[in-house]
């Protein structure tokens, strides 16, 4: 029998989602709306709202829809915002960031990831994104400084040079520390240089490229 993606759609929002303490209703709308299962590879379609870290290539995963709708809460982005994505991955939260902000730029060190997330995003009608191919840790950098920034991969300590890139007011969410236990931050610019940071949960994703731990030498 063939699945029913808006039951499961709204299954997912309803039973994984809410229950996670995601009370915003725009959130819940956005998750509700987008079509994870067109971002998702072919193989895993009938995965695509469990409550599961979906293999996506190159040792990346798509983020279970807990930790997404957890995410998307705690940037609490409006619409007019400018945000950066550093890790595009399948294109999914970047369809959800723009959905509720002005503008996204996304970065992926992986081109194969940017071009399959521009068709994908292509599709779902989404033009408000610029897509970009870079390595985020230590060479690429952005044009200007944003509202939001989402790191989609884990980095052991967030580097100084994303902080520079966020405007007055900003907040940079990332999930800092060593696999298995991770903690999500959220890190507020309140200007001249100061920030407030807040932990939001505890989680475990694969590191961004070059942002992994320091190797530890066993003699």
């Amino acid at each position: 029998m063939a699945m029913n993606f808006e039951q499961a759609r709204q299954n997912m929002v309803e039973n994984q989602v809410r229950p996670w303490e995601v009370l915003d209703a725009r959130v819940l709308d956005v998750l509700g709306r987008v079509r994870r299962e067109d971002f998702v590879a072919p193989a895993h379609r009938q995965l695509a709202f469990a409550d599961l870290n979906l293999p996506i290539g190159h040792g990346e995963v798509m983020m279970k829809p807990v930790l997404e709708g957890r995410v998307l809460q705690a940037l609490d982005l409006k619409s007019g915002d400018q945000v950066l994505e550093i890790g595009t991955g399948s294109g999914f939260l970047t369809a959800c960031l723009a959905s509720l902000a002005g503008h996204v730029t996304s970065v992926d060190v992986h081109a194969d990831f940017i071009a399959a997330a521009g068709q994908r995003l292509a599709q779902a009608g989404i033009g408000n994104v610029k897509l970009e191919t870079g390595e985020a840790v230590n060479t690429w950098q952005p044009a200007g400084q944003f509202d939001a920034v989402a790191v989609t991969g884990a980095v052991h300590e967030i580097p100084q040079r994303f902080l520079g890139w966020l405007k007055p007011g900003g907040r940079l969410l990332a999930a800092r520390g060593e696999s298995p236990v991770q903690q999500v931050v959220l890190i507020t610019h309140e200007g001249e240089g100061r920030y407030r940071e807040e932990n939001i949960l505890e989680t475990d994703l694969p590191y961004l490229v070059h942002a992994e731990p320091p190797r530890k030498f066993v003699f």
